[in-house]
């Protein structure tokens, strides 16, 4: 590199000034410029690191013309408002571990990085180390045999301090916060290697812990992590007993033991791995001249050189899986901090206003009995557990233009209405987002069980009206006119301003239309079903009903009838999670497989190709693009999955185009 990375550290904490110090003895890196709360702390930072200048404010920092890449060092619980922030000044970001409060926060924070295209890192140090290197070697080569059982614990004795950061519930404190994410990555890693990849996600997570009454964070704890490649991990971790903070690998020929895995010794220290196989143990040593931090900080700038907006060491898909093994891990063991409770979940991530985006919104469009336009992409709220992970992507689909929001009764036992009402409620954006509720679904498919379902929905979800409720399933037994009359009692006392059927063939709406008319009342007026380029060839759940035939196709432009069209994308059918050859998952072979889908989804292909855009693009555009009023309901379970959604919204597709890709003409 022709000049030395610039960089700026934000805040000046303990760590700050390890990694200043780190910096000064890299290769390639030079400290700019330091900011903190105060210019009294800066000022003193900067005397004593050596830093040229000194920010009174992290805002300052950031608007530092000569700093390209900004560490972070405040307390986990500030990392996503200031990694966000920097994203948007467009400052390179290395971030110290763990990289947020939890996995939500750290999808808010990868997805900024990615959206303003600077480089994120989370700061695991010891990644970057030649000998965190030599023991992947080791393990790759097969030196220990066939690797089955990894333990590793790093833990400390710190006298308990209810104010302090290790204590407090408040700055997310505890060992699995603090030095459990350690064990964890490294667990990860291993895994990653036996599979020859860069990590591995376990797909069992138990685990306990020892939670101190005074403040409810954890003391010690421990876990065991089981991976698809049949490791099993056992980690530890503790902020209130000494342990030997080490670890160790067995393989069928023997194991591995690295005394020191975690603070690396660097600057010439010896950093040892015991290798024992038949009963013999060689010592081999890693030790390097460099700087510890110094090599992480050259790990960004050599990544930055090469073009590159993530490091081999720490790609931000592991960062993701870390947190999301910390967060299973955490629910394990009872502990929740009190900022994450859904009552107490009044701010956004970034910590300010939600601000709508001024370009690339998601379009609207309006339904005959809806004061507001409805956005064309409507949030599925079926996935988000917790009110954290449902913020995050909520917030972001308010902020891209989204307004519309499809829930349902049955959803984890309420769970999600609960929380959903809970984001609205603290947002304060009620009346302007339109809610879709739903209820009635079988066995409960009768309109006093409607009733009952109904007003317990409204209480979850903290409104007095839907903007849109729709019948989960149909009930063939009851009259479509007992379905209208109970569902007009509601629109009469304001509770519901229109209504449809989810799951309802077309025949019953019509049915239930023509009593309406009757009656002079009002009908069906939206239609929930499965409507995708890819046929369901089997139902998905029993009771599903499709609307995507050439049948319904007509009777819908006929009718002009708005289609809310669920498992518009066909549940992952035009990724390459599907193929001819790959039936791993048994729920996409068995609803979508099929000689004719796959006919589809290779000119879905080649159409995506044509025009520069994924398949699953075509796909969603394939939806929007029919003679009717459509609106696609989506069901992202990362902010990743949302983003992925949108090219959609730019494509154009023309009626040749269309039928052409439901095999309805040779030649598009």
């Amino acid at each position: 590199m022709n000049q030395r990375l610039g960089w700026g550290i934000l805040s000046t904490g303990r760590i700050a000034g390890i990694f200043a110090t780190g910096v000064a003895r890299s290769q390639l890196g030079r400290l700019v410029a330091v900011g903190s709360r105060t210019q009294a702390s800066a000022d003193r930072f900067a005397q004593e690191f050596g830093v040229p200048r000194a920010h009174g404010s992290y805002e300052a920092l950031l608007a530092d013309p000569e700093v390209q890449a900004v560490y972070i060092a405040t307390p986990h619980p500030q990392h996503v408002e200031w990694a966000v922030k920097a994203a948007e000044a467009g400052k390179h970001i290395l971030c110290e571990k763990p990289i947020g409060l939890n996995h939500a926060e750290a999808m808010v924070i990868t997805t900024a990085a990615q959206e303003h295209g600077v480089l994120l890192m989370e700061a695991f140090m010891y990644r970057s180390h030649p000998q965190t290197q030599k023991v992947l070697e080791l393990v790759r080569s097969g030196a220990i045999g066939d690797v089955k059982l990894v333990q590793a614990t790093l833990g400390f004795f710190a006298p308990f301090n209810p104010e302090g950061r290790l204590w407090s519930n408040a700055l997310g404190g505890g060992g699995i916060m603090d030095v459990g994410c350690y064990p964890v990555s490294f667990s990860r890693l291993i895994a990653g290697a036996m599979a020859g990849k860069p990590f591995l996600d376990p797909i069992e997570v138990s685990g306990s812990a020892n939670l101190r009454p005074e403040t409810g964070v954890d003391e010690a704890a421990a876990a065991t992590l089981k991976f698809a490649n049949g490791l099993v991990a056992q980690v530890a971790c503790s902020v209130g007993v000494s342990q030997d903070s080490s670890a160790r690998i067995f393989g069928t020929k023997g194991m591995i033991h690295v005394p020191s895995p975690w603070i690396v010794p660097s600057e010439g220290a010896d950093a040892l791995i015991h290798v024992t196989v038949d009963g013999r143990t060689e010592t081999l040593n890693a030790k390097t001249s460099e700087n510890l931090y110094g090599i992480e900080a050259d790990v960004v700038a050599r990544a930055l050189a090469d073009g590159k907006r993530q490091t081999a060491a720490m790609p931000t898909a592991d960062t993701l899986g870390n947190m999301a093994t910390l967060d299973r891990w955490r629910a394990a063991a009872g502990l929740i901090f009190e900022q994450e409770k859904p009552e107490n979940f009044t701010h956004t991530h970034v910590r300010r206003s939600l601000r709508r985006r001024t370009t690339n919104l998601i379009p609207q469009a309006s339904i005959a009995g809806l004061d507001l336009p409805v956005s064309r992409l409507v949030m599925g709220c079926d996935n988000q557990t917790t009110l954290p992970h449902g913020a995050a992507m909520w917030d972001d689909f308010v902020e891209r233009g989204g307004n519309t929001f499809d829930t349902a009764y049955i959803y984890f036992g309420g769970v999600q209405e609960k929380l959903l009402g809970w984001w609205l409620r603290h947002r304060g954006i009620r009346r302007e987002v339109a809610v879709i509720a739903k209820g009635a679904h079988t066995p409960f498919c009768n309109p006093d069980d409607m009733l009952d379902q109904f007003h317990q929905s409204l209480e979850r979800l903290q409104t007095d009206y839907a903007d849109i409720y729709m019948l989960h399933r149909d009930n063939l037994e009851v009259p479509v006119g007992e379905f209208v009359d109970a569902l007009n009692a509601e629109v009469q006392a304001g509770r519901i301003k229109i209504f449809g059927g989810s799951n309802w063939s077309l025949a019953r709406v019509a049915a239930a239309n023509r009593y309406a008319k009757r009656k002079g009342l009002q009908g069906f007026i939206v239609v929930s079903n499965n409507f995708s380029l890819a046929r369901m060839v089997d139902p998905v759940w029993a009771g599903c009903i499709s609307c995507s035939d050439v049948e319904s196709r007509r009777w819908l432009k006929r009718h002009q009838l708005p289609v809310l069209a669920w498992s518009s994308q066909a549940r992952g059918f035009f990724t390459d999670r599907a193929g001819r050859d790959k039936r791993e998952d048994a729920e996409l072979v068995r609803c979508w497989y099929s000689d004719d889908n796959f006919e589809r989804r290779e000119r879905a292909y080649a159409l995506a190709k044509k025009k520069g855009v994924t398949p699953i693009a075509i796909a969603a555009a394939y939806v929007l693009a029919q003679p009717f009023p459509t609106f696609a309901l989506i069901g992202p379970r990362q902010l990743s999955e949302t983003v992925s959604s949108l090219p959609c919204l730019g494509v154009t597709l023309t009626p040749r185009e269309i039928s052409w890709l439901n095999l309805e003409r040779a030649k598009p």
